[in-house]
């Protein structure tokens, strides 16, 4: 009994060693990137950007959208879901793979505009420290049309204008709530979900979508349906 104490108790040591030194490398990468470019310069180069979109442009079917399926507690939590990094790090356990990151959107907003979307921890840890540091200088809506604006569509769509214009050949306001949730949709896996290459996923990642939209009180069931059996 006495060794099998040992062998925990060297065992823990060893993990929180690990724990401790990801922690700091982690905190690194975060303080080198704000050297590197500050926050509000950040902040201000994407905003500047000619087919920047403010979300009084974007339909309310799409930001609800967006939240349903990226993180619905989005308004509750100060930048990151511990439930939600606790059900990613049990469901990577089962997978013995590093598959889910329970990020937020703020989390995401952090890797899209500073870090690679290489999936490491110490670059996970660097995206919680600079969630929380974007959450202390940003409203939530702020965070939310930054998120929108720097995410990927696929095919080339690196912009909610390009993507809006490229897969439906219209503006943002104008895209009706079933081309909403397709497009909300999309960043999951943009070369996996584009309309233009795979229809049949897109359709099929539309109705997830929708179904979170049910979920979280968004839409009815029949609203659900009436808007994924629109015709485009």
């Amino acid at each position: 009994m006495k060794l099998f104490l040992k062998i925990l108790l060297v065992i823990v040591l060893f993990l929180s060693s690990i724990g401790i030194l990801i922690l700091g490398k982690g905190y690194n990468m975060y303080k080198e990137a704000l050297e590197k470019t500050p926050l509000d310069e950040k902040v201000e180069e994407i905003k500047s950007k000619e087919k920047y979109v403010e979300l009084s442009e974007l339909p309310n079917t799409y930001l609800n959208a967006v939240i349903s399926v990226e993180d619905h507690g989005f308004y509750n939590h100060s930048g990151i879901d511990v439930i939600a990094i606790g059900r990613a790090i049990i469901n990577n356990i089962k997978a013995m793979k590093f598959a889910e990151g329970g990020s937020t959107i703020t989390q995401q907003l952090a890797k899209n505009v500073y870090f690679t979307q290489k999936k490491e921890l110490t670059r996970k840890v660097a995206e919680v420290f600079m969630a929380w540091k974007i959450e202390d200088n940003y409203s939530k809506d702020e965070i939310l049309e930054l998120y929108i604006n720097t995410m990927y569509f696929g095919n080339g769509y690196y912009n909610i204008m390009d993507a809006c214009e490229g897969y439906f050949g219209k503006s943002p306001h104008e895209i009706t709530d079933g081309e909403c949730i397709m497009l909300a949709g999309i960043p999951n896996a943009p070369s996996v979900y584009n309309p233009k290459e795979n229809p049949k996923l897109a359709k099929q990642r539309q109705r997830q979508v929708a179904d979170k939209m049910v979920e979280y009180g968004y839409l009815s069931e029949e609203e659900a349906e009436k808007i994924l059996n629109e015709k485009s």
